[in-house]
């Protein structure tokens, strides 16, 4: 079961550490993926899913602005900039994005059964 407060207070963490602590990010998403299956409060299975799902809306909201700022940010170099360099932007960075999805459910994931455990009821 997810539980929504957790899942959001590790997306928004997520999204800061990749957005202001892009040198420290590993060890950054292993706090942030133990913080959020701590408290979720659910054991290992519950700690691990809450923070891989925090993971994936993180690793998502951080590409959507990657895109809105390589568009806005290239609407000044002419071609780059517009729908064209949205369209471009989104075609080409897809496999990047799935790749980084992937890893932040997997990293986040494994803390997160930490934290969990740690925190468990059961």
């Amino acid at each position: 079961m997810t539980k929504w407060n957790a899942v959001i207070i590790g997306f928004i963490l997520a999204v800061i550490v990749k957005s202001f602590f892009a040198q420290y990010e590993f060890v950054g998403l292993l706090i942030v993926g133990f913080i959020t299956g701590y408290i979720a409060h659910e054991g290992t299975i519950g700690g691990m899913w809450n923070a891989a799902v925090a993971g994936a809306l993180g690793t998502i909201v951080c590409a959507i602005l990657f895109v809105i700022i390589a568009t806005f940010g290239g609407a000044l170099f002419g071609i780059f900039g517009g729908l064209t360099g949205f369209t471009l932007s989104g075609i080409t960075s897809i496999t990047v994005i799935i790749g980084y999805l992937i890893y932040y459910a997997i990293v986040m994931g494994i803390t997160g059964a930490f934290g969990g455990l740690m925190a468990s009821k059961k």
